[in-house]
């Protein structure tokens, strides 16, 4: 512990611009982290939707698809997404990128990296959305085809809004997990976060470079560290005030689910 609080070994945070260069790093990861929360929630609730659909053969094809990603490790999705990107559609995203976003997320390296975490985080959303809206009685829909109304439209006023809003713990708990991923786009040679600590430990000291102040590799990775959990410690801070609202507004309380077993667990009991 005494080496890790050592003042000495803390001095790389304020010299030349180490850390204006690794918040640099670290916004790459959420530009990335905010696009790929938008597509996954959005492509994660056509999935539960499609899989509770009564069209058996549309029910199976998002029920195959959601199992396989799901089940496929992050790092093998996004080495896969980079090897089998058409060139075509890695040219398309560079020339629609705008200018003012930053380098990192110009290059079909970032292009891969968005669309191997939205299949994967999209196809566990879905699953969570899912069990979410089974997890309501049954006599909600019921009650509004016995009022005439069709399925999707009982769907989208009546299931999806009591459904989606019980699942809000366990959606964040994955977006935040999904934040947590993109420390893994490295891999794909984007340069985040985790390649900016890289790159300030083995330069800092450099007498070329002229700081000639040594980052050691633990004090630059716990730094990175706790920006993570700042970030994080936000979104779950706004999930306890959304459940806090709801509960207020509707006057009603919702039983917590913090995971997607115990989402499980939750529909079976119900079914």
């Amino acid at each position: 512990m005494t080496y890790l609080f050592d003042p000495d070994h803390w001095r790389w945070l304020g010299a030349g611009k180490n850390l204006e260069f690794l918040l640099g790093r670290f916004l790459v990861n959420l530009e990335i982290a905010v696009i790929c929360m938008i597509l996954s929630l959005i492509v994660g609730l056509f999935l539960a939707l499609a899989r509770l659909s009564k069209n058996r053969a549309v029910s199976v094809v998002a029920g195959t698809w959601i199992d396989v990603w799901r089940n496929l490790p992050l790092i093998f999705i996004l080495l896969y997404g980079l090897l089998s990107l058409p060139e075509n559609l890695a040219e398309a995203w560079v020339r629609a990128v705008p200018d003012f976003f930053p380098n990192a997320l110009q290059s079909r390296f970032a292009l891969a990296g968005i669309l191997g975490l939205t299949v994967y985080n999209s196809a566990v959303l879905a699953e969570i959305m899912r069990a979410g809206i089974k997890s309501l009685e049954r006599g909600q829909g019921e009650a509004a085809a016995a009022l005439g109304l069709p399925y999707w439209r009982s769907m989208r006023l009546i299931i999806l809004p009591q459904g989606l809003r019980r699942m809000v713990p366990a959606t964040v708990s994955q977006l935040i997990t999904l934040n947590k991923d993109t420390t893994l786009l490295f891999i794909i040679n984007i340069q985040e976060v985790m390649k900016g600590g890289r790159i300030v430990t083995a330069t800092s000291d450099n007498p070329f470079v002229g700081l000639n102040v040594e980052a050691p590799l633990l004090q630059v990775f716990v730094f990175i560290g706790g920006l993570f959990v700042v970030v994080n410690l936000a979104l779950s801070r706004l999930s306890r005030r959304l459940e806090i609202r709801e509960r207020a507004r509707t006057g009603t309380t919702t039983e917590k689910v913090s995971g997607l077993e115990d989402q499980v667990a939750l529909e079976s009991d119900v079914a």
